[in-house]
């Protein structure tokens, strides 16, 4: 659902910002409640911050941390949402188009950084302001949905962003990291006596789909 005035604020922006590659939309609920819209580009901190999920973890990695703050000013960021990005023609015809061989998630997150290795600048918006029915697609981030297990496209997706821009070892290091510190947060959360609100199979999955296990190929993702 597009604000009034959401498209314009992007293009007055984009006219007065020239350097500027690529700008999104401040995302929100219904009820205009502020999404995380704007993020940085992931990898082992945040990678071990994922998986840690703990408070100390979390500040000491603050500065890393793949969603910041949300920003109330317009501020250049890594990477937009792709639910609503406008785009330089100039982009699209120094990089080309998204990699179609993802089929869900990472592929603004690698279309960003692509742009960013060709110099240009990624900016949030947030008075463009757009609402994003949050899960639509699949179902993996709807918080109001039963939980089920996390669609194959997702590890896919994940294992082809690391891979494809950073390397099999460095891939191999973040699913180290972020495995690692999953397996000691599901004890934590044992002991603390919290509330299991991950996937069911989360962990196997993640292992099973690790570098470890699916090499270093990086595949089309599959719709599953």
């Amino acid at each position: 659902i597009v604000r009034p005035g959401a498209l314009k604020s992007l293009l007055d922006f984009m006219d007065a910002h020239p350097e500027a590659g690529i700008a999104g939309s401040r995302l929100e609920d219904p009820d205009g409640t502020p999404q995380e819209s704007a993020f940085r580009f992931h990898n082992i901190l945040t990678e071990l911050d994922f998986g840690w999920r703990t408070g100390f973890i979390s500040k000491l990695l603050a500065n890393w941390a793949a969603a910041p703050p949300i920003s109330q000013e317009i501020c250049q960021t890594d990477w937009v949402a792709g639910a609503s990005m406008i785009v330089r023609r100039e982009v699209f015809e120094k990089i080309g188009l998204m990699d179609e061989a993802y089929f869900m998630y990472c592929e603004e997150m690698d279309f960003c950084l692509q742009a960013n290795k060709a110099g240009w600048s990624c900016w949030y918006v947030p008075e463009s302001r757009v609402v994003h029915l949050v899960g639509q697609s699949s179902g993996v981030t709807d918080t109001k949905a039963a939980r089920k297990r996390m669609p194959q496209y997702w590890f896919d997706s994940r294992r082809r962003y690391f891979i494809k821009n950073y390397g099999f070892l460095y891939a191999a290091l973040t699913d180290l990291c972020w495995a690692s510190g999953f397996a000691a947060w599901r004890v934590r959360r044992v002991v603390q006596g919290k509330l299991d609100s991950d996937p069911p199979n989360y962990l196997k999955d993640f292992i099973l789909n690790s570098v470890f296990f699916k090499g270093g190929s990086i595949e089309e993702s599959k719709n599953f």
